[in-house]
């Protein structure tokens, strides 16, 4: 996913979709140890969604912090 459409979820949102990257690089992590994977990239580009979903949790939290609202 692009930085421009994760940036559009909100928090619970950014939550269930980093869920299912992490599963989905577990599946593909091990896809890799038995031979079986055919699109190597695929691993690469997951890792950086992760990256950047947590980057943008991070960032909505440090939001949250210095507006004085509560961290959900």
């Amino acid at each position: 996913m692009k930085m421009e459409e994760l940036r559009e979820l909100s928090g619970a949102d950014l939550r269930e979709n980093l869920k299912r990257f992490q599963s989905e690089l577990f599946k593909l992590r091990t896809q890799a140890v038995q031979g079986r994977m055919t699109k190597t990239s695929e691993m690469a580009g997951t890792k950086r969604t992760i990256a950047r979903i947590k980057t943008l949790l991070r960032e909505k939290e440090l939001q949250e912090r210095s507006s004085g609202g509560e961290v959900k």
